[in-house]
C-alpha cells in the first residue's frame, strides 16, 4: 500500500511539474504577444517609463486566467497610480535573466527573490525593505534532516545567481565541513521544490514565503529547517541609479502612509504564509 501511494504521489507531482512548465511557457509567450512588435526583443521602453523585470512566483507576480496579481506587482501598480510614473512589466522565469537585463540596462528595476546581503549591496542598490523573509531547506518528509549540520557532505540546490549560494557557503565555513552547492540555471524556486518532491534532487533552499505556499500544494515536503535568519527582501537597481532608488523609497513611504490600503495588501498576500 505504501509503495502504491508513493507511486501515486510521484505521478501527481510529475504531472504538476509538466503542467507548471507548460503554463510558464505560455505566460512568457502571451506577455510577448501583448507587446508591440518592436518590443518583442525586450528592449528598454525609453522616456519616463520604468522597465520592471518581475519574477513569476506566488508572492511576487502571477497570472491566473485573465487576472494578474502578486504582492510586488500590486504594490508597484499602487506606486504608479500615486506617482504618475508609467511602468512596464517584463515577466521573467529565471533570476539570472533578470540580473543580466538589469546589468545591461534592459531593465531599470529587478523584482525577484533576491534577499539583501552584504555581498549583494557591494554590487547593487536596494530599496528600503519590501517585506521580511528567510531561507529554508526543502526536503522530502522522509529524508529526516532536522539540523543544519546534518547537511555536511550533501548537495543542496539553489536558483542560479541567488544569494542562497553565499549563505550555504557561509554555513559550510561555520560548520567546518563542506556542503556542496549546485545552481540551477533553468528553473525558479517553485520548480526546485517540485524536483525535490519528485525525487530528482535531495535538497533545495528557497525563500520561506514561497516554500509555505508550495508545500500546501505538493504533498510530502518538509520545510521546517531554517537556513538563514530573517532577511530583508527589497527591489534591486544598478549602482548608477541612485536617484531612481531614492524616488522608489519616497513612493514606498507614500504608499505605506496609507495604512489601511497597505495593510490590506499585506493581509491579502501574507496572512496565509504565516504558521
Amino acid at each position: 500500500m505504501l509503495r502504491e501511494r508513493r507511486k501515486v504521489i510521484k505521478g501527481q507531482t510529475l504531472l504538476y511539474i509538466a503542467l507548471l512548465g507548460i503554463t510558464l511557457t505560455m505566460m512568457v509567450m502571451l506577455s510577448r504577444c501583448d507587446q508591440p512588435k518592436a518590443e518583442v526583443s525586450d528592449r528598454p521602453s525609453g522616456g519616463d517609463t520604468l522597465d520592471i523585470a518581475i519574477e513569476y512566483s506566488p508572492i511576487t507576480y502571477y497570472s491566473y486566467d485573465d487576472t494578474m496579481g502578486g504582492f510586488d506587482y500590486d504594490l508597484l501598480r499602487l506606486i504608479a497610480a500615486q506617482s504618475g510614473r508609467p511602468m512596464k512589466f517584463h515577466p521573467i522565469v529565471t533570476l539570472s535573466r533578470g540580473l543580466e537585463g538589469l546589468n545591461d540596462s534592459t531593465y531599470d528595476v529587478l523584482v525577484a527573490q533576491y534577499p539583501m546581503t552584504t555581498a549583494g549591496r557591494e554590487r547593487y542598490l536596494f530599496t528600503q525593505p519590501i517585506y521580511i523573509d528567510k531561507q529554508v531547506l526543502v526536503q522530502r518528509a522522509s529524508t529526516g534532516v532536522r539540523r543544519q549540520f546534518q547537511l555536511a557532505g550533501d548537495t543542496v540546490w539553489v536558483v542560479k545567481c541567488s544569494p542562497m549560494h553565499e549563505r550555504i557557503e557561509g554555513l559550510s565555513r561555520e560548520m567546518g565541513d563542506t556542503i556542496h552547492v549546485m545552481s540551477d540555471p533553468t528553473y525558479g524556486a517553485e520548480q526546485l521544490m517540485l524536483r525535490v518532491a519528485a525525487g530528482e534532487i535531495k535538497f533545495a533552499v528557497v525563500n520561506q514565503s514561497i516554500a509555505r505556499i508550495m508545500a500546501r500544494k505538493v504533498p510530502g515536503l518538509d520545510i521546517s529547517v531554517d537556513i538563514s535568519l530573517s532577511q530583508f527582501q527589497s527591489w534591486v537597481l544598478r549602482k548608477d541609479n541612485q536617484s531612481l532608488c531614492d524616488s522608489l523609497n519616497q513612493w514606498l513611504d507614500a504608499v505605506k502612509a496609507n495604512t489601511a490600503l497597505y495593510e490590506q495588501l499585506n493581509t491579502r498576500y501574507f496572512q496565509d504564509t504565516q504558521q
